[in-house]
């Protein structure tokens, strides 16, 4: 019997397509808006052996209860896997895997690009164009914006994508201040010391720029953007919960002529607190790719016309490059790497172990299996 698979979303044609080359049976849900949660449980029902799921996609307990004995994996089209219960899926044996790195670079290079938008006013001085409002020439009316080059950095969380940032923005002539509350890559800021250093030797930099790691308080506060890279985490995971990590208070730690960018998790900014914050002038402005609810609500004090100037919106955009989302090549493309996950699991790679396949992400639920042998 061939391998029967469900995906919530077109995650690429010729992704997919390797998976019917290999003779699964593939069905896709092709519509824009994410398919209701009893449509999927229907199809889990139906005895699918894979699920194909984005972050758009409740997959709890409910799910792998309709998929018992029947349903073999779920490949999350995605880094993250906020959606996707794991206490769940351990208690009923199911692997889920996800796509790191690939959009490592995407992301890090879209966070760049939207931190000068926000800081040069690109949307305000597009819309004078295009609204046919631009008059005169002046040294600084209506507005001016504010370089990039020469400034401080506050890179908060130095994982795959902090660190690729890092390296992208180096070509400005910037200054780090990194935080990281565990791990620290002393190895990593060294080499990016080096080629700073040697920037300045050459006479390409003209100033000699440094990269150090320093407690949450004074990164924000001698910061001139701020550049969030962390995953979301509650209280109840760990000792330095990310939730609402920009909050009222590590706001009013900000400089007013400082920038927040967010290309991590909606819920890592406390979206009320911001709002306040950019109206009462404590930070300059925002760019933001992810919200607390996606798609972002009509109602959402985000959209306020009066802080549009200063706010940057995006639809969850950073990972969005043609190749980091459609690319079969499970070594550029989520699709791909979806894809593969799934095959790694269903056709027993890897010893037959989900614990020993890269990209499954629940390995715990499986390391008895790896004592055993």
């Amino acid at each position: 019997m061939p391998y029967r698979i469900f995906a919530t979303c077109d995650v690429g044609k010729d992704a997919l397509d390797v998976l019917r080359q290999r003779g699964y049976e593939v069905e896709v849900y092709d519509r824009l808006e994410p398919p209701p949660k009893s449509l999927i449980i229907e199809k889990v029902r139906s005895g699918v052996d894979g699920l194909i799921t984005t972050l758009r996609d409740s997959i709890d307990a409910e799910v792998f209860e309709a998929g018992r004995g029947t349903l073999k994996v779920v490949a999350q089209d995605a880094v993250g896997f906020d959606n996707i219960d794991r206490a769940a899926a351990n208690r009923y044996q199911i692997p889920f895997t996800h796509t790191p790195d690939v959009l490592t670079d995407a992301t890090a290079e879209f966070a760049l690009l939207i931190l000068g938008c926000v800081a040069r006013k690109l949307y305000p001085s597009e819309r004078l164009v295009r609204e046919n409002r631009w008059g005169a020439w002046h040294p600084y009316l209506p507005f001016l914006g504010d370089e990039v080059t020469g400034k401080v950095i506050a890179v908060i969380g130095t994982g795959r994508i902090g660190r690729a940032f890092i390296k992208k923005a180096v070509g400005f002539d910037v200054d780090f201040l990194c935080y990281q509350p565990q791990h620290r890559d002393e190895e990593f800021a060294g080499k990016i010391q080096d080629a700073m250093n040697l920037r300045f030797r050459l006479g390409l930099s003209a100033a000699r720029c440094t990269i150090r790691y320093v407690a949450l308080e004074e990164a924000l506060r001698h910061a001139d953007f701020v550049s969030l890279h962390v995953p979301l985490l509650y209280e109840h995971e760990s000792p330095t919960p990310t939730f609402h990590l920009m909050n009222a208070q590590t706001l009013r730690l900000m400089k007013p002529t400082a920038y927040l960018i967010n290309t991590s998790r909606g819920p890592v900014v406390d979206e009320s607190a911001l709002v306040e914050a950019l109206k009462q002038g404590v930070i300059a402005g925002a760019a933001l790719d992810v919200f607390e609810r996606e798609p972002l609500p009509p109602d959402s004090p985000l959209r306020d016309p009066a802080l549009e100037d200063r706010l940057r919106l995006f639809s969850h955009f950073a990972s969005a490059g043609r190749i980091t989302r459609l690319s079969a090549d499970p070594n550029k493309g989520m699709a791909g790497r979806c894809v593969q996950g799934l095959i790694d699991v269903l056709e027993g790679r890897y010893g037959g172990n989900p614990a020993n396949v890269p990209w499954v992400v629940n390995k715990e639920a499986f390391q008895a299996r790896v004592v055993e042998r």
